[in-house]
């Protein structure tokens, strides 16, 4: 799928106080890392993401998805999942997909944005917008809920 940029300064915070910031110092890295891969992977299986194996690991802002997964879509959500998060810059998605389909596009909200307004600028018509939104749930819990430099799945119709 290959990697995926993200706003590293924006998203969900999910890292506690030890794990927000990976350390210059490559012995206290060693020490973090693993806890900020088992925050994502944790993150990952709450949001109850499907997977049939799933390694997460990171390397100071940028985590490497590998396992395997069913559809291209659980491939995408998992990958947006972990990249919307605080502290994640970019996601090298390696997941191999069992049915591939056609990878889905992406977009990055900008302020002033709405999923309407989304869904007339990629589909031309504004009441699609629920396509979008389903196509990036759990992840988003409310249509209106979406905020500037979040990274959004953009179905083929």
């Amino acid at each position: 799928m290959g990697v995926l940029s993200f706003f590293k300064g924006v998203g969900e915070k999910i890292f506690g106080k030890e794990q927000e910031a990976a350390p210059a110092d490559p012995a206290q890295a060693e020490k973090v890392e693993p806890l900020r891969a088992q925050a994502l992977l944790d993150h990952v299986k709450q949001l109850g993401l499907a997977y049939k194996t799933l390694t997460v690991k990171t390397k100071g802002d940028t985590v490497i998805l590998t396992g395997s997964v069913k559809a291209q879509e659980d491939a995408e959500k998992i990958a947006l999942a972990v990249g919307n998060v605080e502290g994640v810059s970019s996601v090298d998605n390696q997941l191999q997909v069992e049915e591939p389909t056609p990878e889905g596009k992406y977009y990055t909200v900008k302020s002033g944005d709405t999923l309407s307004k989304i869904s007339k600028e990629v589909y031309g018509d504004p009441m699609k917008y629920g396509v979008i939104f389903e196509a990036n749930k759990p992840m988003l819990k409310d249509p209106d809920l979406i905020y500037p430099d979040q990274v959004l799945r953009i179905p083929t119709l």
